[in-house]
C-alpha cells in the first residue's frame, strides 16, 4: 500500500510563520485525516488536520 503524501501549507509555531511543505497522511485514534511533515526553514515538526478519514 502507497503511503497518501499531501502537499501545502503548514503553521510552524516556532517560526511563526506560514510554511509550504510536503507531509506523510496519517489517521489518529479519533478517526481524523492528519498531514505530518518538517519544517524546511528550523525542521520543527508540522501537523495539519484534514478532516475525517
Amino acid at each position: 500500500m502507497a503511503t497518501e503524501i499531501w502537499e501545502g501549507s503548514f503553521y510552524c509555531v516556532k517560526c511563526k510563520e506560514k510554511r509550504d511543505a510536503k507531509g506523510e497522511v496519517v489517521v489518529n485514534a479519533k478517526g481524523t485525516k492528519m498531514a505530518k511533515g518538517k519544517c524546511p526553514v528550523c525542521g520543527t515538526n508540522l501537523n495539519r488536520i484534514l478532516g475525517k478519514a
